[in-house]
Order: structure tokens, then C-alpha cells, then sequence
């Protein structure tokens, strides 16, 4: 199970293809092109367990990259590429890299980068140069296209998305030193997902995010195709899925939503029918949404929860679903736990803290209080989340506790309207948390994204809470409504609610009334 492989054996079959320019990279290219990166490492004097970072678009040669620096025992940091130049040179001094790698069209970030990171030794750009950085096909073509000889496992280092504070980087060791090492994790993508040297994998998302680069390289690991969505567009995600009979895909809730929206005659046009596993993660999906996708495309949909953390993960299938509507699904990875705010664990039914035990150890780089603070005393590990378990062992989360409001000493978990709000006709995106109430201490406010900002006033604001208090009690409702054009949401799906948040309670010395 490795690219290399592959490329002995079928070297001309696509590894990936490029859904908007249509390039195409065989086995056995991007078997020579990993291994001339990785030789080119070791003249740049990288050895095993220094870190790199690659700062990319949904690029062609991202996955030479990634398997180059997999091969060469080297630590890899993907970028977000919608970062500003300060949140990217935090992260690329955080993580240590002593080699960066970029494009051209990430030029106007990358000139401002070379001046604020000096333990960047190597800097190379893709695509043409500016000034300071080497030309990277230049470089690797020098290199020859054969393994190198001390050959040792890498593996990624990724940041959390950054929604409750700075970002992260989560380290999880390699399990093996062995390039070819078959992980635990794999059972899941041969077992559930049914991925084999047949899978032809669309991939809607930004490679720099866990989900998507290790879904993406795991299709690769068994010999199957990756499809590359330069930018994700609905009509055109269902395109590809008939043109190029598309077996398995995964999204986010925010695409679903989209995908729904879309004209009947656009939904419809093509044929679907090669799909045979579609799963989604990374943030909630309302029910309505979910039961809609399900009766579209059938059965076919799965759901986990886990975190680039890796420490735990459930799984649900859409009969499963079906039968408990609104569960993420019981645990394949770890032993799941629901603790009080006493550490201990709490019966079936009672919402708590979400923690995983018997899980992989992680820890997030450079941050021993952030690491320590992600553990109970008993050494069982969390993502932040709230929820609950019913009787069978399913999870459902309920919010993220950093989001929860307090008004009038009542907890109020937002995600219920949000759900709930997202499905009216006129509303495209939402958020829903708390600003400042000089009686209460905070109030339930929500932001809206309308499928048009020509419907945006009071009319529209007094329709939608009217909306939310039909189906909600009013303590779980929105008492105003503000309008934008578009949410601060990460390519992923996730929704960067601090920034929202952080608007209302400008000039609060606390954020407690």
C-alpha cells in the first residue's frame, strides 16, 4: 500500500488529475517526481525528522510533495493559502521549517513571507520565482529518480483551523518507520468506505486540510484515482461525479447545502448513479439537510467525527443514521467517554464533555499547557465538543463549549437554531452566539448570509425569528438578526465564529456582564 508500488506495477494508470486544467500524473510520474524531491532534500541537508512547510493552491505537483517528504522520514506542514502573511509566518516559524515551498500564485504572500522567517533555509516556488526564492522544477530535475537510501516514514504535522483561538499543530508520530506501513486508520477506508485499487476519489476540498490531503493520499496508498477540484462550484462537483463516474467523494455540511440549493433542472441533469459512498465531516449537519441527501442520492452517505488530532473516531452509515437521526455515530477509533465537569463519566442520556480513551497520542507542538488542558486526569483526550450517548453507545453532539452562551445563567448551545435556521428558503449560511445583554450577561444573536442580500431588513429578520420560535423555545432563538453578503467560513466548511463574535463585544474588558 504505497504510490511506489503502484508505479511498478501500473505506472501508467492516473494517480491524479486535475479537474479544471485536466493534467493528468501516472503512478510512475509521481513515483520519479517524489523521489527526485526527496533526493533533493537530503543535498539541502534535511535528514529524518526535520520539518517542512508548503504553502499551495490545489496545485498538480501537491502530492509529489507530500509523498516526497513521507519518504524521506520529513515532517510536513500544509498552509491554508487564504492565511494573511502574519498567520502564515506564525505557523511556518512554529512548526520549525527549515524548507518552504510555494507557487506563483501565491506570490504576493510568499514575498512578503521571505523576510519574517529566518530559520527557512531553502525556499522554493513553483510555477516561475520572485526574488529570493529558487525555481522548484529547476531544482528537482537535477536530482535523480531513484529512492533514496535511508528511506523512513514521514508524516504530516497539520494546524487546527484556528475557530476558537490560534491555530495548533497537531503531531501524531508515525506508527512504523516503513514507507509501506498499512495503519490502523486504513482498516476504516478498506472496511466502512470500501476503497480499493478501483476508487475513483472526487476531492472538493483544500489539500491543506487533514480530511481531504490524507483521504486523498489514502486512495493513493491502495492504487485508485484522485480527482482535484481546483475550487469547489456545486453544478460543477456534480459534473465531474457523471463525466468522470466518480466511486467516492467527501464534503462538508456547507456543500450539501449548496448542492441542494441549486436548480431542480441543475440537480437533476446528470447521472449519479456510479456514486457509491459519499462522507462528510469536519462540522455539524443539520437533519433536515442530511434526510435530504439521503433521499437524493439514497443510502450511499456516511458521517464521522474525528479531529486532526487522530485521537479517536465515530462512524455512522445512513441506515444507522436513520434509525437515530442526528448521531455522528459510535466509536471504530478509541473508546468513547462522556464526562461532567468533574472529570467523571456520566451515564447515557446526560450531555457532556466528549473524550476519547484507548486512543493514538498526540500533542500539539510547541504548546505543553494546550496538550495538558486537552487530557483529563485520567489521560483521556478531547476535542472540545459537547454531547451525549443514547443506550446503543451513538454520540450526538450538541456544541463546541467554547461556544456555548450563558444568559441569565441558562447554558445555551446555539447549534439547534443554527440548524434550524439554514434550512429556510432565503438563507444561505448562518451563525448563531452570544453578544453582550447588560441584564441577562448575553443574548442569542444570529448572523445571516441570505440566498440574496436584496431580501436582507427587518422584514426578513422579524421571518426568520418568527421561523425559529415556531420550531425552538424562545430562550434558544436569535431575539435580533444581522445580515452579510458572506460568513468568515475556512475553505473547509468551518465557520470562524470568534471573528464574528469578537465584533459585539469590542471595548467589553470581559467578556462576562
Amino acid at each position: 500500500m504505497h504510490p511506489s508500488i503502484h508505479a511498478r506495477q501500473a505506472p501508467d494508470k492516473a494517480a491524479v488529475i486535475m479537474a479544471g486544467s485536466g493534467q493528468r500524473i501516472s503512478y510512475g510520474q509521481l513515483n520519479a517526481a517524489s523521489n527526485r524531491l526527496a533526493q533533493f532534500f537530503r543535498r539541502a541537508g534535511l535528514g529524518i525528522g526535520d520539518h517542512i512547510a508548503l504553502l499551495l493552491e490545489n496545485h498538480p505537483r501537491y502530492f509529489e510533495i507530500c509523498w516526497a517528504a513521507q519518504r524521506a522520514g520529513i515532517i510536513y506542514t500544509a498552509i491554508s493559502s487564504r492565511l494573511t502573511a502574519g498567520e502564515a509566518a506564525y505557523i511556518v516559524d512554529d512548526c520549525g521549517a527549515r524548507l518552504m515551498i510555494t507557487s506563483m500564485a501565491m506570490a504576493p504572500l510568499a514575498e512578503e513571507l521571505r523576510d519574517r522567517l529566518p530559520k527557512v533555509q531553502t525556499w522554493l516556488m513553483l510555477d516561475g520565482v520572485v526574488d529570493g526564492w529558487l525555481a522548484y522544477e529547476d531544482a528537482v530535475a537535477e536530482c535523480p529518480a531513484t529512492a533514496i537510501g535511508d528511506e523512513s516514514a514521514g508524516g504530516d504535522m497539520l494546524y487546527s483551523s484556528g475557530t476558537t483561538g490560534r491555530p495548533k499543530g497537531v503531531f501524531v508520530p508515525p506508527e512504523s518507520t516503513d514507507i509501506c506501513f498499512v495503519g490502523t486508520r486504513m482498516d476504516v477506508f478498506v472496511g466502512p468506505f470500501g476503497m480499493a485499487a478501483d476508487t475513483v476519489y472526487l476531492s472538493p476540498g483544500p489539500l491543506y486540510h487533514a480530511a481531504p490531503l490524507r483521504f486523498a493520499m489514502a486512495v493513493m496508498r491502495l492504487g485508485g484515482t484522485v480527482l482535484v477540484m481546483e475550487h469547489f462550484d456545486a453544478a460543477e462537483f456534480l459534473r465531474l461525479i457523471d463525466a468522470h463516474r466518480i466511486t467516492h467523494t467527501q464534503l462538508v455540511p456547507t456543500m450539501f447545502v449548496r448542492l441542494l440549493k441549486l436548480p431542480a433542472e441543475q440537480r437533476l441533469a446528470h447521472d449519479l448513479s456510479s456514486l457509491r459512498c459519499a462522507i462528510h465531516a469536519a462540522a455539524p449537519c443539520p437533519v433536515p439537510v442530511k434526510q435530504q441527501m439521503i433521499d437524493w442520492w439514497g443510502p450511499i452517505i456516511w458521517e464521522y467525527y474525528a479531529g486532526t488530532e487522530g485521537m479517536g473516531m465515530t462512524l455512522v452509515n445512513s441506515p444507522d443514521w436513520l434509525a437515530h437521526k442526528g448521531t455522528v455515530g459510535r466509536a471504530v477509533v478509541g473508546v468513547l467517554r462522556i464526562c461532567g465537569d468533574d472529570g467523571e463519566e456520566l451515564p447515557a442520556g446526560e450531555n457532556g464533555g466528549v473524550y476519547f480513551s484507548d486512543g493514538r497520542a498526540f500533542e500539539y507542538h510547541n504548546d505543553p499547557e494546550k496538550t495538558a488542558a486537552g487530557r483529563n486526569a485520567k489521560g483521556w483526550t478531547t476535542l472540545g465538543d459537547i454531547g451525549y450517548v443514547d443506550a446503543e453507545g451513538y454520540l450526538y453532539l450538541t456544541d463546541r463549549k467554547a461556544h456555548m452562551i450563558i444568559s441569565g445563567g441558562v447554558n445555551i448551545y446555539p447549534q439547534e437554531a443554527e440548524n434550524l435556521l439554514v434550512t429556510h428558503p432565503k438563507v444561505m449560511d448562518v451563525a448563531v452566539f452570544g453578544v453582550p445583554n447588560e441584564e441577562f450577561g448575553e443574548e442569542v444573536k444570529a448572523v445571516v448570509q441570505p440566498r440574496s442580500m436584496a431580501d436582507a431588513g427587518k422584514a426578513l429578520e422579524h421571518e426568520l425569528i418568527d421561523y425559529c420560535r415556531e420550531q425552538l423555545s424562545a430562550i434558544k432563538c436569535p431575539r435580533s438578526i444581522d445580515f452579510m453578503e458572506e460568513l468568515p467560513r475556512h475553505a473547509t466548511g468551518k465557520l470562524y465564529k470568534r471573528l464574528l463574535r469578537e465584533r459585539y463585544w469590542a471595548g467589553h474588558a470581559s467578556k462576562l456582564i
